[in-house]
């Protein structure tokens, strides 16, 4: 199963959309379309590379346009990079999502007592390559951290590609803990501070700040597969989420999105254009003193 992206606007801008097609060349949405699983067996899944590791772009499925693509947040009106909090620099993992998964905002988590973000789950790819923007890659769940992001639920699955050399040797969130010490820590350390340069307080996290297992993500994330299943089936209130999808829904369904309806709607944007310059101030790194 492969799958291609197509560039659209202007790099850098607000124009900017990066849209999915499966192997027939049909457009896709990457939230509906890609499936949860590359092997449901092995309990390997799909994730979608939203951030590639080091960039600092907070780029996103964009959940509530049409097809979904990735695009850059936007906050107040000019786009969203995040900080450089001291000693960190962009984000420090290739990070994405995994499709067909959903955080319901409806559902109140027994863990956190918080209900979910109203997105699909996040990952953090730990593996040696630095991916690209909306590739998707097949990837072996290690552990997750329960992260309370604004009074949210905000999952954070940790995860390893499954064709970086080395995924052989980690197998659980001990491994991790052990081949790579030091780097739980600094992932804790990264989302508690990421947001405190815009002036917000420190994020919180469940379970006293400790990743749970590899046995105990893989739950999490069947259950945000079940919320978005009963999402796609018009079994949830889909609030100003996009749920139009062409391979998932039935040609019944008012979710359903002909091929030509997409192919229709991608080329009302506009065409790939010039890259704009990212500000230099992207690159400034942030102090401030741990609480």
């Amino acid at each position: 199963m492969s799958f291609t992206v197509e560039e659209r606007g202007n790099p850098n801008s607000l124009s900017y959309r990066l849209f999915f097609k499966n192997a027939e060349g049909k457009y896709i949405s990457p939230f509906h379309d890609i499936p949860i699983y590359a092997d449901e067996s092995q309990n390997i899944f799909h994730m979608v590379v939203e951030v590639p590791r080091w960039t600092n772009a907070k780029m996103e499925i964009a959940t509530k346009d049409f097809l979904n693509p990735i695009k850059q947040d936007v906050k107040k009106g000019k786009l969203r990079y995040v900080a450089n909090v001291f000693p960190h620099k962009g984000y420090i993992w290739n990070y994405g999502a995994i499709p067909q998964t959903w955080e319901d905002p409806a559902h109140k988590d027994g863990d956190t007592s918080c209900c979910g973000d109203n997105d699909p789950i996040d990952v953090c790819e730990i593996g040696s390559k630095v991916c690209s923007r909306g590739e998707v890659i097949k990837v072996k769940v290690l552990g997750i951290l329960a992260m309370i992001d604004e009074g949210e639920t905000d999952w954070k699955v940790i995860a390893i590609n499954v064709e970086d050399p080395e995924a052989k040797d980690l197998n659980n969130i001990g491994d991790v803990q052990r081949l790579k010490p030091g780097f739980l820590e600094a992932t804790v350390d990264w989302f508690k501070r990421y947001k405190v340069p815009d002036g917000k307080p420190e994020n919180r996290f469940a379970f006293n700040e400790e990743f749970k297992d590899k046995d105990f993500a893989i739950e999490v994330i069947k259950s945000t597969h079940n919320f978005w299943k009963a999402l796609i089936c018009q079994q949830t209130n889909s609030g100003e989420l996009h749920c139009k999808n062409t391979c998932v829904s039935a040609g019944d369904s008012p979710y359903h999105c002909s091929a030509d309806e997409a192919k229709a709607a991608v080329g009302e944007t506009c065409p790939c254009g010039k890259e704009e310059p990212i500000p230099s101030s992207v690159d400034k790194w942030f102090y401030y003193e741990k609480k």
